[in-house]
């Protein structure tokens, strides 16, 4: 599946290894899933972790050695302004260059689109439920 998750999904993942946003990582690892992601996904994802969970250089290396190995980085060629959070315009406009078929967000004004231009917008919950079926 081609997924796009949203910033607070891959923070969760990260930042808590033994928790169930980790999983995804696990998807991605396996290439179960295809995660696209584009550079201001990567610099939020970074600057969160750094400033927020004082996470070191080293360690925020890895995460993007992480990314570039299972990542498909993508460059959007649209800006959006769907959402009133900007960031969260971001993850729709990755999601839209990779023809994703699915955004995995925790947010609740993104959650409540349900879908953007075919792509559909599914919690943490919903998309490991999704990934447990197809298995």
């Amino acid at each position: 599946m081609k997924v796009t998750f949203d910033t607070n999904i891959l923070v969760s993942a990260f930042e808590f290894p033994s928790g169930r946003a980790a999983r995804v990582l696990l998807n991605i690892r396996s290439e179960r899933d295809l995660m696209f992601i584009s550079h201001p996904i990567i610099e939020e994802l970074v600057r969160v972790l750094a400033e927020k969970f004082g996470r070191t250089k080293a360690e925020l290396e890895g995460i993007r050695a992480f990314i570039q190995q299972f990542g498909h980085l993508v460059t959007p060629t649209e800006t959006l302004h769907v959402l009133t959070d900007e960031p969260d315009n971001r993850i729709l406009e990755c999601a839209a260059a990779a023809g994703a078929e699915v955004i995995v967000t925790g947010d609740r004004q993104m959650l409540a689109l349900q879908s953007f231009r075919d792509v559909r917008i599914l919690s943490l919950a919903d998309y490991l439920e999704a990934s447990i079926s197809r298995s």
